[in-house]
């Protein structure tokens, strides 16, 4: 890294400081990191903000920490320290925004780190320079900044489907597109110097997140993408006697669309869950 950026070596320190004592203090880490009922119910909105000053290891600090670093020098030269930090901050919040919301019915779910803020970075850098190349650490050769950015883009989609691993996928989305859109407001000119690059990013990711808040239940079963089960790939099936499996998913699929996953009774999302299992 042949420059540094003043702001983001701030940030940096601020953040190691913070991390540090997190790990600590148990109780300091229990009251500012990101905790979905904490939130909802108890409305202590500062961790929307404080979540992202903590991290889970110095492995996952470091990783943070050298990919905001590797980018904010051109954001900060570009435009400046205060709308790179606005960039940052609005980065931050709107990844938690989308994680609480994806995860609103989930009340124990916790999450730590600076991912949807420097997403944010990483994405209004790929914006104002997306002919650019990307390198990792350990690999011999670099891609091109849309590439990457629309491979992210992907991952983090079918990561957030897939909810199979213990990553931060909807705070990298959620963050990602912030950037986006907050290096637009900063500078509205480059969508007519880069629009090919705003829509490849932004297209199917809107298409996604539209898709789960007409859908929620698309998040809840393996493969499923908003279509009828009953028509689908689970049509050749052995039907049962009564109702098919397939034809109750559908019922309660569409009661989930039309009114909302807390339309439905315990005794329904426990049944729900048993035809997950059932039709997998």
């Amino acid at each position: 890294m042949e420059y540094n950026s003043a702001t983001g070596m701030l940030l940096l320190i601020i953040t190691g400081l913070i991390t540090y004592k997190g790990f600590r203090d148990n109780a300091f880490m229990e009251a500012y990191l990101f905790e979905v009922d904490r939130i909802l119910i108890d409305r202590e909105w500062k961790r929307l903000i404080s979540s992202g000053f903590l991290h889970g290891s110095w492995l996952h600090f470091g990783f943070n920490m050298i990919a905001m670093l590797s980018f904010s020098f051109s954001l900060e030269l570009a435009f400046g320290v205060w709308k790179f930090l606005g960039l940052y901050f609005f980065s931050m919040i709107a990844g938690n925004l989308l994680a609480l919301y994806i995860h609103r019915n989930h009340g124990d779910y916790r999450a730590v780190g600076a991912s949807g803020a420097i997403s944010g970075v990483i994405f209004a850098s790929i914006v104002l320079f997306p002919e650019g190349s990307i390198s990792f650490i350990g690999l011999p050769f670099a891609i091109k900044s849309w590439i990457f950015g629309l491979a992210f883009m992907l991952v983090s989609i079918f990561g957030i489907k897939k909810q199979a691993d213990n990553i931060g996928h909807e705070a990298h989305l959620g963050g990602a597109l912030a950037g986006v859109a907050g290096i637009l407001v900063i500078e509205p000119g480059l969508f007519l110097q880069n629009w090919w690059v705003v829509l490849l990013l932004v297209l199917p990711t809107v298409a996604f997140l539209l898709l789960i808040i007409r859908n929620p239940a698309v998040l809840m079963i393996d493969s499923y993408w908003g279509e009828n089960l009953s028509r689908s790939r689970w049509q050749g099936r052995r039907r049962k006697p009564g109702m098919s499996p397939e034809a109750e998913m559908d019922q309660l699929l569409d009661k989930i669309r039309h009114h909302g996953m807390n339309s439905l009774s315990r005794k329904e999302r426990k049944r729900l869950k048993e035809l997950r299992e059932e039709l997998k």
